[in-house]
């Protein structure tokens, strides 16, 4: 028996265990294939009431319980509707956005908002952003409409196409559909009012990108 390395993985993989335990020899004495043998006569109901003659051993390898449970990421406490978060990667990275709601999927639903930073309303996930101390008003942002199957792209079908119709179908690009652009305008509209109210330039704060210098040391800031 090959040795386990930990619960259910052993240290020799498929090709060597195959070597080590003479397989290949059994196939080459019967031509290339594994004997086959007829199977037993099933044992009568008596026999099988017979204890049996061994115990089981303890650290008999027993296989791994493959399941996979998904729940949503947990939330982490710095981070509540209203706050103002940073974006670490992906295509806006280093832009500011306020947090809105979190999804079912866990996601994070966060906005710009696009009029003053460009940033459309987009999912983003928790471990990518860095939450600050600033926040704003979001009670009047309606976020009922937004899920997770609002940000998913309709898939394309067809026939595939030509490299040449490939390329030109790039180039031109689609315009959204009028009820995005509708929901982004009501989104920006309810947040814009709420920065009015405010007597900080949080404007300004949510415009710029956040950058570090020289000699700034992350670990130690207060965002």
């Amino acid at each position: 028996m090959a040795k386990e390395v930990a619960r259910g993985v052993v240290r020799e993989g498929r090709s060597k265990s195959y070597h080590r335990r003479g397989l290949w020899a059994i196939k080459k004495k019967n031509g290339g294939k594994f004997p086959t043998h007829a199977k037993k006569a099933a044992a009568p109901a008596e026999a099988s009431t017979k204890p049996a003659k061994f115990y089981a051993a303890e650290d008999a390898p027993v296989p791994l319980a493959r399941r996979v449970i998904r729940r949503p990421a947990k939330l982490r406490p710095s981070i509540t509707p209203g706050t103002v978060l940073i974006l670490l990667a992906g295509r806006f990275k280093g832009k500011r956005v306020v947090f809105l709601g979190q999804l079912p999927s866990g996601l994070l639903l966060v906005t710009g908002p696009f009029k003053l930073n460009g940033v459309p309303l987009r999912r983003v996930n928790q471990a990518y952003v860095i939450a600050t101390s600033t926040k704003v008003d979001v009670s009047g942002v309606d976020t009922a409409k937004f899920d997770d199957a609002y940000f998913k792209s309709a898939e394309k079908k067809g026939r595939k196409q030509s490299e040449e119709g490939f390329f030109a179908e790039a180039a031109e690009k689609a315009p959204l559909p009028a009820e995005y652009v509708a929901n982004q305008k009501a989104a920006d509209a309810a947040l814009l009012g709420k920065l009015r109210c405010v007597a900080d330039d949080l404007k300004g704060y949510l415009s710029t990108r956040f950058t570090l210098r020289a000699g700034d040391r992350p670990h130690l800031m207060k965002f």
